[in-house]
């Protein structure tokens, strides 16, 4: 569901950390004309990675861009006889004409996925193919015609999703991040439709 007024605190209360277990090698076969790929590459070693942990999370953005213009959704759990009570799983952000934000650069056209997660109780329980489809048919009947969303090679789980759910990577970085000099920035790009039907249980 649409969130008027979002609580961010309660929002940041979803943890966005997940397990490395395995990477993204990208495989540039353009020369062949067989294009990108993503090879998966497993780690010596497992590791949690916390993007909340970088930059404060959703209660710092405030402090950094004008949320005012944009859109949040929040997942609730559903008790057993179908209605919805306040126990939050999820959450996702879109970006759609919106200031200050270096990804649409000013393009009226594109919205962004900045932020989408899900409870580590409730992945793969399709949370987040609902919030992915309320973000998509929320910008699409605005009149974006597409919609991006940016992850590192790092976060394969991510990467499986957007592919799952009809992105195209449209861009790959090795060197977009300054402090994080061994993550490979992925964008991703979908051409937005007419409306799909929703997720099974939405």
């Amino acid at each position: 569901m649409e969130e008027s007024q979002p609580d961010l605190i309660a929002y940041a209360s979803v943890p966005i950390a997940f397990e490395v277990r395995e990477t993204l090698r990208v495989v540039d076969e353009r020369a062949t004309g067989s294009g990108v790929r993503l090879e998966p590459a497993p780690v010596a070693r497992t590791w949690t990675k916390d993007y909340d942990a970088l930059d404060g999370g959703p209660a710092a953005w405030p402090d950094r861009f004008d949320v005012s213009r944009w859109t949040f959704f929040a997942a609730r759990c559903r008790e057993d006889g179908g209605r919805v009570n306040g126990s939050r799983v999820g959450g996702a952000v879109v970006v759609f004409r919106a200031p200050g934000i270096d990804m649409l650069r000013g393009r009226d056209e594109v919205a962004v996925l900045w932020d989408i997660r899900v409870a580590p109780r409730a992945r793969g329980q399709g949370v987040g193919a609902a919030l992915l489809w309320a973000a998509e048919t929320n910008v699409a009947g605005r009149g974006a015609r597409w919609l991006e969303v940016e992850t590192q090679h790092i976060n394969a789980p991510a990467c499986h999703f957007y592919a799952r759910h009809g992105f195209r990577l449209s861009s790959v970085d090795p060197n977009a991040y300054r402090d994080l000099p061994k993550e490979t920035q992925l964008i991703w790009s979908k051409e937005l439709g007419s409306d799909p039907d929703p997720p099974s249980g939405v």
